[in-house]
């Protein structure tokens, strides 16, 4: 790895994604939930070997939206949608 001056942020990232994927594991959800919440998971990961910052972001807001219970339940996330378009 290089010394982009990123270090710091990709420790960060790691912590987070790690303690992450232990919150969704001890989360209990029905099991198409948790597999939804690890791709979530798995997209921010992938996001992170090209957007560190990026990948940042949307770990944050998927660990806002773990700790909130927001979108944890099928249907959840397309009615928040409706409610924005509205």
């Amino acid at each position: 790895m290089e010394s982009d001056g990123q270090l710091p942020l990709y420790d960060l990232v790691a912590v987070r994604l790690k303690e992450a994927h232990a919150a969704v594991r001890a989360l209990q959800v029905p099991d198409d939930v948790r597999a939804a919440l690890s791709r979530r998971l798995l997209a921010v990961t992938a996001v992170a070997k090209h957007d560190l910052a990026g990948a940042a972001r949307r770990l944050e807001r998927l660990v806002q939206d773990i700790e909130a219970g927001n979108g944890l339940f099928p249907g959840e996330r397309e009615d928040r949608r409706a409610d924005r378009s509205a």
